[in-house]
């Protein structure tokens, strides 16, 4: 990837820059909003939801929410890695020529989102690719990586593994490693996201004021839509995926010049998934995660470079996590309620929202009337028989009967 001495700052105008360069090979996913799923966070949790937690016998947390909903599942290769990749590729074009970039090649490891987007980056400027993918990666991930002309490695499900394999290829091949995270033009690039998220709330709030929680609406003259003060149009929360880190802090780098806004991650919590919770518990960045949750996407630790934004309180308030019971939830709700099938890694933030009784607390505490909150579904990878393989060993379903009243 570009060298230090052509990296550009982590800042606002380096995020429209990055949208402007890349716009031609991205698209602008919708914005959805979904009443029911307004009603349903809404709502308080079954009391035994809470059994065998902190808030045990107390009274469920009753915060008001409105979702707005980007869906970067219908992004190209279906997830927001595109975004990174391709601003990734376009820089080192910039910076290196486009025929010593053909010449080496490119090189990542990635469990399938990003290594779906760098090979379709690679083969739009005709560039060799080599992927290194865990062999228990979704056979459909694999196969769709192939489509793109990339040569597919594989290697065991860890970070460690897939790196060391990703070293061997470099020193067969000298291949340019694109990181999936850890460098600020991926970062850049992943920001992108907040920028359309954010000038899609405005545009739907002023076509339809109703769809936020900060707009009063007269009871009988529609022309009497009150705007309700600074708030209106902006949102009070977004809440994106923590993997490697570039989304969180891409979206976290596009509103940190906007403090009304809070940017919260969510991660898994299985098996220690949820390193950059723990390690902002801890004080320090956990370097190494070992867990096979169903959220894979999100099973490798928070790069370097994402970690000094996150673990900047002035520009992510918190990271939150949830269980694969309620991320298996999560997706059922939006099959339901939403009509769109996204993978477990997508619903990550839309899980802490419905069922973190934590966050949920602190919403209902400092918002009487509420938040409006953007939620990044990050990709929809996944295939019917992948989500019903998730479910067969189920007794029953899941969703409000997992503890939604």
């Amino acid at each position: 990837m570009t060298d230090p001495s052509h990296w550009l700052p982590l800042t606002e105008e380096s995020i429209l820059s990055a949208h402007s360069l890349i716009q031609p090979y991205i698209q602008r996913t919708p914005l959805l909003t979904s009443e029911s799923l307004n009603r349903i966070a809404s709502a308080p949790q079954k009391e035994e939801a809470l059994v065998g937690t902190e808030f045990e016998g107390q009274q469920p947390a009753n915060p008001k929410m409105s979702f707005f909903l980007k869906c970067e599942n219908f992004q190209r290769t279906r997830a927001f890695k595109v975004r990174g990749a391709f601003h990734a590729m376009l820089r080192l074009i910039q910076t290196k020529g486009i025929d010593e970039v053909r010449r080496s090649g490119v090189i990542t490891h990635s469990a399938g989102n990003h290594a779906l987007a760098l090979a379709l980056a690679a083969r739009t400027f005709d560039i060799p690719s080599y992927i290194v993918m865990p062999s228990i990666s979704t056979p459909f991930k694999i196969e769709a990586t192939k489509s793109y002309g990339a040569t597919v490695i594989f290697s065991g499900p860890t970070s460690q593994e897939r790196e060391a394999v990703a070293k061997r290829v470099i020193d067969e091949t000298g291949a340019i490693f694109v990181s999936s995270a850890n460098h600020p033009d991926i970062i850049l690039g992943q920001g992108t996201v907040g920028l359309e998220l954010e000038q899609q709330v405005r545009e739907l709030v002023s076509a339809n004021p109703g769809s936020s929680l900060h707009v009063t609406t007269g009871e009988k003259d529609p022309d009497s839509i009150k705007q309700g003060s600074s708030r209106t149009g902006n949102l009070d929360a977004v809440i994106t995926p923590i993997g490697c880190g570039g989304l969180n802090s891409g979206v976290a780098t596009l509103f940190a010049s906007r403090p009304q806004t809070f940017i919260f991650g969510a991660e898994p919590s299985f098996e220690g998934g949820d390193d950059c919770r723990r390690g902002l518990a801890a004080g320090h960045r956990i370097m190494v995660v070992r867990t096979l949750t169903i959220a894979e996407g999100l099973r490798q630790p928070v790069g370097e470079i994402p970690w000094t934004i996150i673990s900047d309180d002035h520009k992510v308030r918190g990271v939150y996590a949830v269980s694969e019971e309620q991320i298996k939830s999560g997706m059922k709700l939006v099959l339901e309620q939403v009509g769109m099938l996204v993978e477990p890694s997508a619903v990550v933030g839309l899980a802490v929202a419905l069922y973190n009784e934590e966050f949920r607390r602190m919403v209902e505490r400092e918002a009487p009337d509420g938040w409006d909150i953007g939620i990044v579904f990050s990709g929809g990878n996944t295939t019917p028989e992948a989500i019903l393989k998730l479910y067969e060993d189920e007794g029953g379903s899941v969703g409000r009967e997992n503890g939604l009243n």
